[in-house]
């Protein structure tokens, strides 16, 4: 999941933001994900076992709701048809769910394997005696 993203640099430039904003609106809305009722994080792949983490700590009603988008959606590529318009994912409610728990897990990994990697040396004795009481 680790991806450099130009997102901060378009954004903090106003002019680079008018112009790439209709840019991608027209590829989110062509992606075509969206006439089928999921929303983009539905689409990034299970099969990772940092992903696998993140989908156990979404809430139940997260986690329900992604369910039922899923299989919503399979349904309709079975039929080979998309959802009404009114049924639609819009572009406000297609914000990243998932992705700010793999990036928490990730994290977390990285900081673990950082800690079972430390090395522990001892600091050697001076010559000074230590007084004994």
């Amino acid at each position: 999941m680790s991806y450099p993203s130009l997102a901060p640099y378009i954004l903090k430039r106003p002019w680079l933001k008018r112009w790439a904003m209709p840019l991608s609106n027209w590829y989110f809305e062509s992606a075509g994900y969206r006439k089928l009722g999921l929303r983009a994080d539905d689409l990034i792949p299970e099969e990772d076992e940092m992903v696998q983490v993140a989908l156990k700590r979404l809430s139940p009603k997260e986690a329900y709701d992604r369910v039922f988008r899923m299989r919503r959606a399979f349904q309709c590529s079975l039929a080979h048809q998309l959802l009404p318009k009114s049924e639609w994912t819009k572009s406000d409610t297609d914000y990243p769910y998932l992705e700010p728990i793999i990036k928490e897990v990730m994290a977390e990994q990285t900081e673990r394997e950082d800690l079972e990697s430390m090395v522990i040396n001892k600091r050697k004795q001076t010559g000074k005696a230590t007084p004994s009481h």
